[in-house]
Order: C-alpha cells, then structure tokens, then sequence
C-alpha cells in the first residue's frame, strides 16, 4: 500500500520538534505517533451466549447516539426530529456533540474529497459498535453532484454502511422510517459494519488513499 500512495511532504505542525516541558525538560513531540494510536483495528465478538448477545443487540438497537456532522442540505431534514413534532428522542435516539459519545454517523448530504478526510477520522474515533446512515441520493450515486470532480459518488466505497436512505433530501418521516429499519438490523445481529471495516481495513484505506491526495495522518486515527 506505501508503494501504491507515497507519502505526501508533512506539513509544519505535524513535524517531529523539541519542546520543554513545565519543569524543564525538553522531550520530542512526533505529532503522528504521540496523538493517534497505531494499532489498526480489530474484529469485536459476539458475547459468549446467543441470549445475552440478543440483549446486548436490543439495547443497542433502542439506544442510537447520533454524531451530529452536518456534510450538506441534509443537516435540515435532522433538525425537525428534535422537535415535538417529531420527537425521535421517544424511539431512543438523541444526538451528541462529539465521536466518543456516539454509536450512529449519519452523513447527510453531499460528501467533498476534503470532507471525507474529516468523516474518516470521526468514524475512526467512535467506539464499537458502530454503525453508518448514508441520508440522501448523494451517498448513493452523488446527487445532483454526480459528474463533480470533488464530490464522492458512492459512499459505501469508503465507510461500510447499514442504511441508505434515498431522497433529495428525503423527509423527517423517511430518516424515522430508515432508523427503524436499522434497528431491526441491529437486533437481529446483522449490523457488522465496524467489524467488517476491520476485516477489509486495507481494502477501505486503500480506496480512501486513492481519492485523499493530501494524506497526513496515521492509517488509523482515534
């Protein structure tokens, strides 16, 4: 894989410097190594038992924590499921402001080259299980954005995903109809995507690596 994408130059602040501590001491800073972790990941099992995995999968299924990142016009069809109208907090999904808190990416709407470098690492940095919604044609097949040399066509190419859900946008009722649908996925155990970004880890980075020219960060980051 190095072969096939050499290593763009770093830039500044992601150089190996000297700094001095509080106390002192001076220790060198490799920004690469000290802040991301190096170990790719890996493939998270089933509990030991059919019936407390089955447990595990419909808590999971009733408790969604959506990471709230807003790529384009699909942020607003979010927005209305926070409000009473709506309530999507009654089916046991809520939105949270950081990767760490979060089970569920939604990418909602268009995804730029520059973007996805974003998503990439916020996906990475979510915890297992995790799962992907693709909201709108964009993910899909690019949108409107088919033909744009900066637009990514097909999201699944990139980040496994669970659900698509199609439209432009597609409605608030849609999103709803789409995340129950990924509860249903999720309790009946079908919901592998982070395992299966592990199994094909160097099939996805690849992919990733041939659309990012500007590549600098660690093959694996959170």
């Amino acid at each position: 894989m190095k072969d096939d994408f050499p290593t763009p130059p770093v830039r500044d602040e992601l150089k190996k410097r000297v700094v001095e501590t509080p106390d002192g001491q001076k220790i060198e800073i490799d920004p690469l190594k000290d802040y991301y972790c190096q170990s790719a990941p890996t493939v998270m099992p089933a509990a030991y038992s059919k019936i407390v995995e089955g447990l595990f999968n419909w808590a999971r299924a009733e408790s969604l924590w959506i990471l709230g990142f807003g790529t384009g016009c699909g942020a607003i069809e979010m927005r209305p499921l926070m409000t009473p109208r709506f309530d999507a907090y009654r089916y046991g999904i809520q939105w949270r402001p950081t990767p760490r808190q979060s089970n569920l990416f939604v990418i909602s709407g268009y995804l730029s080259v520059k973007t996805l470098k974003r998503v990439i690492r916020s996906y990475e940095q979510m915890p297992n299980p995790k799962y992907v919604v693709g909201l709108g044609s964009c993910t899909i097949n690019g949108g409107m954005y088919f033909d744009s040399y900066n637009t990514i066509t097909r999201l699944d190419q990139y980040l496994p995903v669970d659900v698509y859900i199609a439209g432009c946008m597609p409605r608030p009722e849609a999103l709803l109809a789409g995340f129950e649908e990924l509860k249903r996925i999720i309790r009946a155990g079908k919901a592998e995507g982070a395992n299966q970004y592990a199994e094909q880890f160097d099939w996805y980075k690849a992919n990733q690596k041939r659309v990012i020219h500007d590549w600098d960060m660690p093959d694996y980051n959170w």
